[in-house]
């Protein structure tokens, strides 16, 4: 299983060989940097200098509201970030995403992601279309399936034309979906990715969400267009990226 810390450099080097054993073109598949509970200084120094690797603009991704919002603030703030332990960087254009829960009362502190990979119910989308009317702008969306596992999020299978066709209703674009596979479980990752790429298909989306550090080469196999990874980029900066990366 890997699970080793990587520069940047290499990540998407690992991504692009996945890619190819795929039979895929290079570049088929973007990387979604999991930068939930690492810093402004921690992201410029291991990721902004070699953010074209990552093409433009560089997709960072969050799973606290509050936590997006105040990076957003921040960066506006310090559009060049001075670190101590860092050479002065200047940051590209940065999309936000958001990969955790979709809470209705802190739904407030997305409106600036661009897309929000965890939807999971209608009252989720109608929610966020009418925060979207008051934004006078809406994100994209996904829609996170269950992987079976009975701890985790998602909406299940038999539900997930009713929850696609409500989700359009409210106007939001919906462009795919996202899943997390049971973890250490290679044989179980391999069979919820393949269902997931075959459920997206029969919806005709084309934006699959799924893969993270231990996984994401079988998720490319399968067909995902994104991958979420932080540990694998921040595994010795002394904290976790945990679920979702």
């Amino acid at each position: 299983m890997l699970n080793s810390f990587l520069s940047l450099p290499g990540v998407v080097g690992e991504i692009r060989a996945a890619e190819a054993q795929a039979g895929r073109p290079p570049g088929s598949v973007r990387l979604i940097v999991v930068s939930k509970g690492h810093t402004l200084t921690d992201i410029a120094g291991r990721i902004v200098p070699q953010a074209g690797l990552l093409g433009a603009p560089m997709a960072l991704a969050e799973n606290r509201g509050q936590e997006l919002r105040d990076k957003v603030r921040e960066l506006e703030q310090f559009p060049e970030w001075p670190a101590p332990e860092w050479p002065k960087v200047e940051w590209p254009k940065v999309e936000w995403h958001f990969i955790g829960p979709v809470q209705r009362n802190k739904i407030k502190y997305l409106g600036r992601a661009a897309l929000i990979h965890t939807i999971e119910s209608a009252d989720q989308s109608r929610a966020l279309a009418d925060a979207a009317a008051r934004w006078g702008h809406a994100p994209g969306v996904l829609l996170q399936l269950h992987n079976g596992d009975a701890q985790k999020h998602g909406v299940e299978l038999q539900e997930l034309k009713a929850l696609y066709h409500d989700t359009v209703e409210t106007g939001l674009d919906v462009r795919g979906l996202m899943v997390m596979a049971p973890y250490g479980n290679p044989e179980a990752a391999a069979r919820v990715f393949a269902e997931a790429a075959r459920h997206a298909a029969e919806l005709g989306l084309s934006d699959l969400s799924m893969g993270m550090s231990d996984d994401f080469a079988a998720a490319i196999a399968a067909g995902a267009t994104m991958v979420r990874i932080g540990t694998r980029l921040f595994a010795d900066a002394g904290v976790s990226a945990g679920e979702g990366a």
